[in-house]
């Protein structure tokens, strides 16, 4: 199959890139820079250089695509165009930059998608699209058949899941892959890599209250052999869960993180929370459960390789290149 893959140098989208030319399938990857496009060159897959915005770029490749795989969005202020990043900057006070930004960012995303939905060639052709388990509803166990809630401290997304299924009322066999706000391997660890930044800064792994809320993880590259297998195999409108492994409570990777550092670990209060961590912090406070039972029994998918706390321990406790131990 043609497969067109937008944020193909991303760390999921590398992967993603990489399983599947492993399957035999020919690839396209959209990069951001010209250094990545080589990289991609090098490896044998086509290159395209542009961003999300280019919605006549992401038209002609989807067309030209037997499917497609969305993994880009802008996860970094330094990723949108100027034009983009003067608005959100001068479009109100300097509190609301944030809610400013990703209200953009998602805009975006949803834009993307319906440009490379309705370019694809053919009835029934797959498009696959990245989408955050922090936009479900909080506190319960979600389910692949449930769908997003607004409300949610990743909420925004959910006009990204509203267009997906869009695409899939006129014939596209469009479908979102969940993720969950750690996708890992032994080099970074989704928010997690953000945590421990925190945890290093401040000399403390903090959790909020008791700890007690619960947040998913998966591996990266069982992520994306689970994109694969929804562009083989997945169905218009489905809700797929690249879940790898029983919900963790945050304490436990908070104690994980602190015990790999050898720094203490304590617990705070939300108003301590929201200074500790910034703008993660409302993320951090959140019961995120997820199961990924039904997406294991539709697709055949299993994720087999090693969980969240085994790679922060080896992300922590590597060497590095001069034989000494990570900075504590």
């Amino acid at each position: 199959m043609r497969v067109f893959v937008t944020g193909a140098s991303g760390f999921i989208g590398a992967a993603v890139v990489r399983d599947l030319v492993d399957h035999g399938h020919e690839v396209t990857g959209l990069v951001r820079s010209d250094e990545a496009a080589t990289r991609l060159r090098a490896a044998g897959v086509k290159a395209r250089s542009g961003t999300i915005e280019d919605l006549d770029l992401l038209s002609r490749e989807a067309a030209n695509a037997d499917g497609v795989i969305h993994t880009a969005f802008f996860h970094a202020f330094s990723q949108a165009s100027l034009g983009v990043r003067l608005r959100v900057l001068l479009g109100g006070g300097p509190r609301g930059i944030v809610s400013r930004f990703m209200t953009v960012a998602v805009e975006a995303d949803r834009r993307a998608i319906e440009a490379l939905g309705r370019a694809l060639p053919r009835e029934g052709s797959p498009l696959v699209a990245a989408f955050p388990t922090m936009a479900m509803t909080a506190g319960r166990v979600a389910l692949e058949t449930d769908y997003a809630d607004p409300e949610a401290v990743g909420g925004l997304r959910a006009r990204s899941e509203q267009q997906v299924h869009a695409l899939a009322r006129t014939g596209v066999r469009a479908s979102l892959v969940r993720l969950p706000p750690s996708v890992h391997d032994e080099t970074k660890q989704g928010l997690v890599t953000q945590l421990i930044a925190t945890a290093r800064k401040t000399r403390a792994s903090a959790y909020v209250g008791y700890g007690g809320n619960r947040w998913c993880a998966v591996h990266r590259q069982d992520a994306a052999s689970l994109f694969r297998l929804a562009l083989e195999l997945g169905e218009a409108g489905a809700h797929y869960h690249a879940i790898g492994e029983e919900p963790l409570t945050f304490r436990t990777i908070a104690e994980a993180i602190g015990a790999s550092l050898g720094i203490p670990v304590r617990n705070l209060d939300p108003n301590e929370a929201a200074k500790q961590f910034s703008w993660l912090a409302p993320f951090v406070g959140a019961d995120n459960p997820v199961s990924s039972l039904d997406t294991q029994a539709r697709l055949g998918w299993q994720a087999d390789h090693p969980g969240l706390l085994a790679d922060i321990g080896t992300a922590l406790q590597a060497p590095q290149s001069d034989g000494t131990r990570p900075p504590d």
